[in-house]
């Protein structure tokens, strides 16, 4: 508490003033975390003080909250490049990031619990941005935008989080998740440069070679970059009690699951845990159909789908540690496959769409969707896939093929 205490008052988070006539006074409080390293041991213990955004009033206190956070498809992207090119991964983190957004709506805060003198009536006018503000995510990133944008580099289309900078031959990438820093490049000197500007502009913490980030625990060999959640999975085995249960081999048998049967007592039960293997597909397109599945009966799960959630649990049993391989020998061509069932969907007869991208031989994106209207014939329902897999090339993958790209006359007559 002390150090976080010590680090606003450094960077200049508020100011002691009387509370203006008229002026919201919202609250603050203490939340303690216990930050863990990716084999499960505690790596540090962490106070934070936070601010009550939810007594905030729009258009008052804040306006616009929107802020970027990078695409799994970047980060999966990014690393299927460092491997084939073999570029260096190096991971910082920014400590108190939120805190170094500048504020323009006027806020005031009640002082931190412990800290107000006995008969003072003053509080704290807030200068910085503070962890729980409406707005504290869109100033950090808009206020790390500027800074890294006059360091020379440019902000990705596809991702805004993605930042580049070239100069000859040399050539270095930076990806942000909120507070967490991934940087590659074909030049090491530029990389240090890097490191030291942040660290003029930020309070920035070298964590070394890229070993986790976001729950994703990446190893390095010969052949290549290996991602995988084998902790975030284990740590699912065990909340759910399967730790000792005996595997299966495939998560999904071929029944098909509709809306019929007993309703759930405990509908968060199973919320909660398809959550957490939406999660898992980062790394797992073994379970995305599967999930994908479990996700239509959110609202109103019955019985048969608490079953079928908890029989992928036990498939992961047998492969935990299970994920993806990024060679270090690919070649960096662009290659999507996609297909579709024909009224898969039992209850809106509706088609669903599956598709994979790859990076030479590198999986970097799949999805599977239910279509949103039905289609009449399994030519529409794959042409329908198709123009998805197409989209997400264009969009997501953020190249441009559209040149390339032939409509058949068949198409035309289809539309």
């Amino acid at each position: 508490m002390t150090e976080e205490l010590q680090a606003l008052h450094a960077n200049g988070t508020w100011t002691l003033t009387s509370l203006p006539l008229g002026k919201i006074l919202i609250g603050c409080k203490w939340v303690y975390k216990l930050k863990h390293n990716s084999d499960g041991s505690i790596d540090r213990y962490k106070a934070r003080l936070v601010a009550k955004g939810f007594t905030q009033a729009e258009g008052i206190d804040y306006h616009d909250t929107f802020s970027p956070t990078a695409k799994m498809i970047t980060v999966r992207c990014l690393l299927a490049l460092a491997a084939s090119q073999s570029w260096s991964l190096h991971q910082l983190d920014v400590n108190n990031a939120f805190l170094h957004g500048d504020l323009h709506e006027e806020i005031y805060m009640s002082p931190p619990p412990g800290l107000r003198r006995q008969g003072e009536n003053l509080v704290c006018r807030l200068h910085k941005s503070l962890y729980g503000l409406k707005q504290a995510s869109r100033q950090w990133f808009a206020k790390f935008t500027s800074a890294i944008i006059s360091a020379g580099f440019q902000q990705s289309k596809a991702d805004y989080s993605l930042f580049t900078k070239k100069s000859g031959i040399s050539f270095t990438a930076l990806l942000i998740y909120v507070d967490d820093i991934v940087i590659t490049g074909n030049d090491a000197s530029a990389i240090n440069s890097l490191k030291s500007f942040l660290r003029d502009h930020f309070r920035i913490k070298d964590l070394g070679d890229l070993k986790y980030f976001l729950g994703i625990e990446v190893s390095r060999s010969k052949q290549g970059i290996y991602i995988s959640q084998r902790k975030y999975a284990l740590e699912i085995l065990k909340d759910y009690g399967f730790l000792g249960a005996r595997p299966i081999a495939f998560p999904m048998d071929d029944t098909k699951l509709s809306d019929k049967g007993e309703l759930l007592k405990d509908p968060e039960k199973y919320r909660r845990l398809v959550g957490r293997l939406i999660y898992l597909t980062i790394t797992r397109p073994d379970i995305t159909y599967s999930v994908h599945v479990l996700s239509r009966f959110m609202h109103e799960p019955r019985i048969s789908h608490m079953d079928a959630a908890l029989r992928i649990v036990r498939y992961l049993k047998a492969t935990p540690g299970q994920g993806l391989l990024f060679r270090s020998d690919n070649q960096t061509k662009l290659t999507a496959f996609c297909d579709s069932d024909w009224a898969g969907c039992p209850i809106t007869r509706r088609s669903t769409t599956g598709y994979c991208v790859f990076l030479g031989g590198s999986l970097i994106s799949w999805r599977t969707k239910r279509q949103k209207t039905v289609s009449l014939s399994s030519a529409e329902a794959e042409y329908r896939a198709m123009a998805g897999a197409c989209c997400e090339i264009v969009v997501d993958c953020g190249v441009n093929i559209t040149k390339n790209i032939r409509i058949p006359s068949f198409e035309k007559r289809l539309q």
